[in-house]
């Protein structure tokens, strides 16, 4: 049996792909129970009702794309992905609705445009700060401070396997480490063609 699940190109962007239903089933995700909620698919007029169900759904897509590990989205790519699409239930999100859950990430500061015509954007299920206390903490741990590491090292190093930064995109390392660096924790460093960060 084939299943069809959202899945990252070499690029970062997010593809639709086929995949088999075992490997879906290994990545179980827990959804909430609006999802099975019909009308939960529909934006609602009242003012109350609408900020409850954008928190609901801006809460189901950062839990999405936190399980699956997603850092870019297309917003015509979205509307056939699960998150936005049951199709148990025969509904989904239009691509309105879904930009406004987007922009509605945007403003919490969850979510950076990509583009003016915004179709694409960059999602932070986790904002730069709380990556950059995560890495800095292992840093100490592991008793590396006053230490360089290389961009490489820290997000695809041996030693980083099994930490949660582990495999993190490039921009988002590179946001954490400006925060760390804004802290005064850390400094980002041109090392020949690469860059690299020392941490204090």
């Amino acid at each position: 049996m084939v299943g069809i699940i959202w899945r990252r190109d070499t690029s970062g962007s997010c593809r639709l792909g086929k995949v088999e239903l075992q490997s879906i089933s290994a990545m179980s995700f827990e959804w909430p129970w609006q999802y099975n909620f019909p009308p939960f698919f529909t934006l609602q007029p009242n003012v109350d009702t609408r900020q409850k169900q954008l928190a609901a759904w801006c809460s189901l897509a950062l839990a999405y794309c936190r399980h699956h590990k997603l850092y870019t989205l297309d917003v015509m790519e979205s509307q056939e992905s699960p998150v936005f699409n049951n199709k148990k239930i025969e509904r989904k999100l239009s691509t309105e609705a879904i930009q406004v859950v987007f922009e509605e990430l945007r403003k919490k500061g969850n979510l950076d445009w990509l583009d003016k015509n915004k179709s694409r954007c960059l999602v932070m299920w986790r904002r730069p700060e709380e990556w950059g206390k995560l890495i800095y903490q292992w840093v100490s741990k592991v008793g590396m401070i006053n230490s360089v590491f290389t961009l490489y090292e820290l997000s695809n190093g041996d030693d980083t396997e099994g930490e949660e930064f582990h495999g993190l995109e490039e921009w988002m390392l590179l946001r954490s480490l400006q925060a760390l660096q804004t802290d005064g924790k850390a400094e980002l460093i041109t090392m020949d063609d690469s860059k690299g960060v020392k941490f204090f």
